[in-house]
């Protein structure tokens, strides 16, 4: 008590023999302590409700396809379970989703693979298969397979960038300078519509032209001689302290998402 006075420079008691009371500063700093309890108590008591029942917001970065035809499955089971977590998603695109996660803006990352930094989780999650997309009476409707020498004929409507736009290119080079491209997108919707258009052929992932498939829209035919399989992963900083919210949200994509194979 008497280091407490020094260092407020007053006296907190007075005492008179073996009685002691407080002086006017002396119950003020106890209204102040009791105060002080009763917040480190509730926040005692805050922080054992996250474990309970988690809140807060988690941040999660994906590209327009994800967040089309994989985050609603993935949202809706988690919004079960953790009813007080505010899910917000940023639509990014594949470097963008990487940065994100690596500044700390996002939370999570749902981006195709691989990803090369050292500093991030990353967790395999989805398989799925690129193929040619052609509406459902096309000359190319009803092969098989296809391969780059098939397609000079037609014009092409290609991903403006990323990684599908950099195998695509690797794999179109033994006819580079004689294919045709349209048009190039930004976006997968955008890409169906222009097929189904008659305005060009694509290249989507299988599971994103499913509706359009099973309707008899469009058709997806592989590319030869070898399929292009596209994989997805989560990524998170290897340092970030996981909340029960966050851990929540890895279960629940891994429950959903791990291990499928779309083809």
């Amino acid at each position: 008590m008497r280091q407490l006075e020094q260092e407020l420079h007053t006296e907190l008691f007075e005492r008179f023999g073996s009685r002691i009371s407080l002086t006017t500063a002396g119950r003020i700093f106890a209204e102040y302590a009791e105060q002080l309890l009763d917040l480190r108590r509730r926040a005692q008591d805050s922080i054992a409700e996250l474990e309970t029942n988690p809140r807060g917001e988690l941040v999660i970065a994906a590209n327009e396809a994800t967040c089309i035809y994989v985050l609603p499955e993935v949202f809706s089971e988690y919004r079960q379970l953790f009813p007080a977590v505010q899910l917000q998603v940023n639509r990014s695109f594949g470097a963008h989703v990487v940065e994100a996660v690596m500044d700390n803006s996002a939370d999570f990352g749902l981006t195709q693979l691989p990803v090369d930094e050292k500093r991030l989780q990353v967790v395999t999650i989805h398989h799925d298969e690129i193929r040619l997309i052609v509406p459902a009476r096309h000359p190319l409707a009803g092969k098989r397979s296809v391969t780059p020498e098939d397609l000079v004929d037609y014009y092409l409507v290609l991903p403006q960038h990323g990684k599908t736009r950099a195998r695509l290119n690797d794999w179109l080079s033994p006819v580079m300078d004689e294919i045709r491209v349209s048009m190039e997108l930004d976006s997968t919707e955008m890409m169906k519509r222009f097929v189904m258009a008659g305005l060009g052929l694509s290249f989507l992932a299988v599971s994103n032209c499913r509706e359009e498939i099973a309707s008899g829209k469009l058709r997806a035919v592989a590319l030869s001689p070898e399929p292009m399989i596209r994989r997805l992963g989560l990524i998170y900083r290897k340092d970030k302290a996981l909340s029960k919210a966050a851990l929540g949200f890895i279960q629940v994509v891994l429950d959903n998402l791990k291990d499928r194979v779309v083809a």
